[in-house]
C-alpha cells in the first residue's frame, strides 16, 4: 500500500490545487527488522521505496507550463547500512531541490562507516529529526568524538541512541581522555534528550561524567553491558534522574556481589515512576532474586520485566510470580529457562552456558504448566510470562 501511495504521487504536482497533497506521513509504518509484520513494509523496503520515487521525481519531473509544483513533505524512518547508503545519499541530496522534500524522523544507521555517517547527518532537517540509532558501527571513542558535533546540531533529538559503538572511557592514553572529553561537552549540547543508550560502552567509575553533562533529566536510559561498577549504581539512585526514569536497561551488567546493595538502592530511586526494567544476564539467582523482590514489587506502575539469561530457578520464579501480585499494571515477564531444566549445570553458570546448552523440553513443559496455572489462580491471565526474547515485547521509548 505505501508503495502504491508514492508510485502514485504526480511528478511533480501541480499548482494551484484546492486539496492539494502537502504532507505525507510514513512514520511509524515500520517494523523493527526482528520479526517481519506481513501487513507493513519493512524498513528496508520503505527505505527504498522513498529514496526512488524522490530520485525518479529530480530526474524526470517537469512542470506543467505556467504551474508551479506543489511542495510535498514527505515524513519517514529512515535505515541505511553500506549496500543502501550511496542510493540513500542520492535521494537525500535530490531532495533539496525537489518538490518532494524528505523530511526524517528517526535515522537508524547499522555498520556504516564514520566519513558515511557524517555525510547523512549533514543532508537531514535539524527541525525534524527526533532520534538517532547508530549500531554495529565500531566508532570508538575517536569515532564519537568525531560524530557528536554533527549530531548535536539536532536541537529537537530525544533519542540517542549508541549501541555496540566500543568506546572504552577507560582507555589510557591521552587522546582517549581528551576526546571522552569532548564527548561530554558535546552531549551538554541537547537540550531535549529524553532518552540516551550507551550499549556496550565500558562506562566503569564514569556515569557521573557521562549524566551530568545532560541539560534535562532522562526518562530513558540504557546502559547494557557496560561494566558498571557500585559506584555507578549509587550515582544514578541519587542523580536527579532517577525520579523520571520510565525506562531502564541494565542488561549484562554483574548485579550479584557488592553491586546487590546499590542496585537495590536504584530500585527504590526508580519505583515511583518505572515503567520498564530489563535485568537480562545480569547474574542474578534465587537468593538476589529474593532479597530484591520487596524493592522491586514496590515498582507499582512497571509493566515490563525483563529477566532473561539469569541463573534462577523454579522456585525462585514461583517466589516472583507471587509477589509480584500487587504489581497491578505488569504485563509482560521475559523469564529464563530455569535451572532446573537444564542437565549437568556447572555452578555458578556463566551466562554464555545458559544461552547456548540444550534443555530438558520435558521439564520446561511442566514448568510453564504450572506457571500458568499459578497465573490463573491468582486471577492473572493477562499477564504474559514467557522466555521469547526476540517477539518484539520490549516497549519504544516513544511508546510508553
Amino acid at each position: 500500500m505505501l508503495a502504491f501511495l508514492l508510485h502514485s504521487l504526480p511528478l511533480p504536482i501541480p499548482a494551484p490545487r484546492k486539496h492539494a497533497l502537502r504532507v505525507l506521513d510514513m512514520t511509524g509504518l515500520l517494523d523493527d527488522g526482528v520479526e517481519q509484520d506481513p501487513e507493513t513494509m519493512s524498513m528496508w523496503d520503505c527505505t527504498a521505496a522513498v529514496a526512488r520515487t524522490c530520485i525518479a521525481q529530480q530526474q524526470g519531473g517537469t512542470a506543467e507550463p505556467g504551474l508551479s509544483p506543489v511542495p510535498v513533505e514527505i515524513r519517514v524512518d529512515l535505515r541505511v547500512n553500506r549496500a543502501s547508503y550511496t542510493f540513500l545519499r542520492e535521494a537525500l541530496q535530490s531532495s533539496v531541490a525537489s518538490p518532494l522534500r524528505l523530511c526524517c524522523r528517526d535515522l537508524r544507521a547499522e555498520d556504516l562507516p564514520m566519513r558515511n555517517t557524517v555525510a547523512l547527518l549533514q543532508l537531514l532537517d535539524a527541525g525534524c529529526l527526533r532520534r538517532i540509532d547508530l549500531r554495529f558501527n565500531n566508532l570508538g571513542l575517536r569515532g564519537l568524538s568525531v560524530i557528536i558535533p554533527h549530531v548535536a546540531r539536532f536541537q529537537h533529538l530525544a533519542s540517542l541512541r549508541l549501541h555496540y559503538v566500543h568506546g572504552d572511557s577507560r582507555q589510557p592514553s591521552v587522546d582517549g581522555e581528551d576526546n571522552f572529553r569532548y564527548f561530554l561537552a558535546q552531549m551538554g549540547r541537547f537540550m531535549c534528550l529524553r532518552e540516551l543508550s550507551m550499549g556496550s560502552s565500558l562506562l566503569s567509575g564514569r556515569l557521573d561524567q557521562l549524566l551530568s553533562t545532560l541539560q534535562r533529566p532522562l526518562e530513558s536510559l540504557e546502559l547494557a553491558f557496560c561494566a558498571l561498577l557500585p559506584e555507578d549504581l549509587r550515582f544514578l539512585a541519587q542523580s536527579s534522574h532517577a525520579a523520571h526514569l520510565k525506562k531502564l536497561d541494565l542488561s549484562g551488567n554483574d548485579l550479584s556481589g557488592n553491586q546487590l546493595t546499590p542496585f537495590q538502592g536504584l530500585l527504590q530511586a526508580v519505583a515511583t515512576t518505572l515503567l520498564h526494567l530489563e535485568l537480562t544476564e545480569c547474574q542474578l539467582a534465587d537468593a538476589q532474586l529474593l532479597a530484591t523482590l520487596p524493592t522491586l514489587t514496590r515498582c507499582a506502575s512497571l509493566r515490563y520485566l525483563g529477566l532473561y539469561g539469569n541463573p534462577l530457578s523454579m522456585a525462585g520464579l514461583k517466589e516472583l510470580l507471587r509477589d509480584s501480585v500487587v504489581q497491578a499494571e505488569l504485563r509482560t515477564v521475559v523469564h529464563p529457562f530455569p535451572v532446573d531444566c537444564y542437565e549437568g549445570l556447572p555452578w555458578p553458570p556463566p551466562a554464555s552456558v545458559l544461552l547456548e546448552a540444550s534443555i530438558n523440553e520435558e521439564k520446561f513443559a511442566r514448568v510453564e504448566a504450572e506457571l500458568h496455572q499459578l497465573l490463573l489462580a491468582s486471577g492473572r491471565a493477562h499477564v504474559l510470562w514467557t522466555t521469547d526474547i526476540y517477539g518484539r515485547l520490549a516497549a519504544d521509548y516513544f511508546s510508553l
